[in-house]
This record gives C-alpha cells, structure tokens and sequence, in this order.
C-alpha cells in the first residue's frame, strides 16, 4: 500500500488507471481463472503441497480487495486465486488488519501476503516480494471541498487521512515535518481504509490519502461525494509477499513462475480488464523476486 521508492517517470500511468476506474466500476471474479502448469508447480517446495495456505489480507481496499457479504473479492483475490490452481496448491484468504499482515508471515501465522504491499527496501528486509503491478498514490476529497492538491505542501495546513501502517501514513508524516509551525499538517490514521473514508466524508479530514487506483475506486463508487484531487504521485511496484525462510523464498519463485504463465495465457490482463486496473499492469520483464535469506 504505497511507495517509499520513486518512479516519477511513470506518473501519468498511475493517473490513467483513477480515470478508468471512475468508468468501469465492477465487482465478482474474472471469467479467466487459470489452469495447472506442471512446469511452474515443480518449483513450489514439498513442505506446501498438500497443505491449505494461509493467505493474510486486509478486504477494505476496493477493489484490490474487499468483501462482498462474506466473500472476498478484488483482482488481488482472484489473482491469488488463479495462481493457486496453476501451480496445484490450495489457498485460504484471511480478513486481517493490514498493519498485522507482515508480522503474521514472520510468526508463521500466514505463508502469503497478498494486499496490496508496495515493494520497499524497509519490507524487503522482512519478507520476500514478487512484484506483479504498479500503482501511485492518490488524493481525494469531498466533492463540496475547494482543497486543491499540487504536491506534498498542499497537505500543509489541513488533516489528511490514512490508514495504519501504509506508505500514506509514512508519506504524509515524513513531509509534515516541512510544513510551518503555522501550518500544521495533521495525520490522521485509521485501522481501515473504510474509516478513513469516513473521516473524509464527515468532514474530520479535509484530505483521503490512498493508493492511486484505491482513491480513483473510492471516488467512482462514492455516488458524488468524493472527488479525486490533483494527480497521482510516487509510482512504485506492488509485491506478493512471503515468509523469508527457504521454503518461503521457494514458494515466491514458483509464484512469479506462475504469473509469467498466466500473463502468456491472458488470465493476468483478463483479470485486471475486468476491474478496470489494467493501467497498472506489469510486462513479464518485470515480474520479479525481491528478497533472499538474509
């Protein structure tokens, strides 16, 4: 969930993939699911076959992920889904608070991370990462506000809300210690992302600050209440997560094995078309692992 690393290069990605989430708001699962590859499953180590893994992930953060009654759904879900059945192993999506995601991978409590985690050296240290998208990160409002957003002194002044434990939060602190004694930045953190919706739409917030195709789906699913402010910012990869132990790091080389496949046989474009993301897809030249034993 956002960057410390920077990609300005790629910012007008991040702003196409807000304008087609505002057009194409859908829920459910892809059509294209997937199908067994024999040659990627090789690479996933006997200590996970067999076995239901345990997947950590928070389902506030439409539509990466989130929950439709009591079932998740988002390309994360149905892309972790799809890379289950080609490499033949089982998964178990688990609703948890983000900020407990990557401590429960290091207590072995969960083997996948899959929620939306920027690819940054600071997580790196922790868990492994299969980078599989990109995404920048965006700021909304309310659509009665006159906020105008050009940069990180834009928040100068004003409360801006995020949830715990992301990048945003990261963000938004680093650069309030710029603002003026006289303009205080205040940041406001939140559990979920839902909350801090909330704190948007009731006026707590001026600002909501969240990945670029989160803030893009906030607004197009807010019936008028929100709207996207400025452009996206600070474009960087997201990653699938694993423990880093040796079975952990096996498990992430079968898992970029697996999306390479899936970008070769459409079932990774299918699925983010269907959410209207595809901005922030990836070419298999950069479907990579990020992390060793260390």
């Amino acid at each position: 969930m956002q960057a410390l690393s920077r990609v300005r290069g790629a910012l007008a990605l991040a702003g196409v993939a807000t304008l087609v989430l505002a057009s194409s708001v859908v829920s459910g699962a892809a059509s294209t699911t997937g199908k067994y590859n024999a040659a990627a499953a090789k690479l996933v180590p006997a200590a996970y076959k067999g076995k239901v893994l345990q997947v950590a992930t928070d389902a506030t953060y439409a539509p990466d992920e989130s929950m439709s009654g009591t079932t998740m759904v988002g390309f994360d879900i149905d892309l972790i889904n799809a890379i289950a059945k080609t490499l033949g192993i089982k998964v178990h999506e688990n609703n948890v608070t983000f900020d407990n995601i990557i401590a429960g991978i290091k207590s072995g409590h969960y083997v996948i991370g899959n929620s939306s985690f920027t690819d940054d050296k600071a997580r790196e240290k922790q868990v492994n990462f299969v980078d599989y998208f990109q995404a920048g990160e965006g700021v909304y409002a309310k659509s009665s506000s006159k906020v105008s957003f050009t940069g990180f002194s834009s928040f100068c002044g004003y409360k801006v809300a995020v949830e715990t434990g992301t990048i945003e939060q990261t963000d938004a602190q680093s650069h309030a210690k710029a603002c003026p004694a006289s303009k205080k930045l205040t940041v406001m953190t939140f559990s979920t992302q839902t909350e801090a919706n909330v704190a948007v739409s009731s006026g707590q917030a001026n600002f909501g600050f969240a990945d670029s195709q989160i803030a893009g789906y906030i607004v197009a699913t807010s019936h008028g209440a929100f709207k996207l402010v400025g452009h996206a910012v600070n474009v960087a990869p997201y990653g699938i997560a694993t423990p880093k132990t040796a079975t952990g790091l096996g498990l992430a080389k079968a898992i970029a094995a697996a999306i390479k496949v899936l970008m070769a046989n459409g079932t990774y474009a299918a699925i983010l078309d269907h959410y209207g993301v595809q901005a922030g897809a990836l070419p298999a030249s950069r479907i990579k692992l990020n992390g060793a034993l260390s």
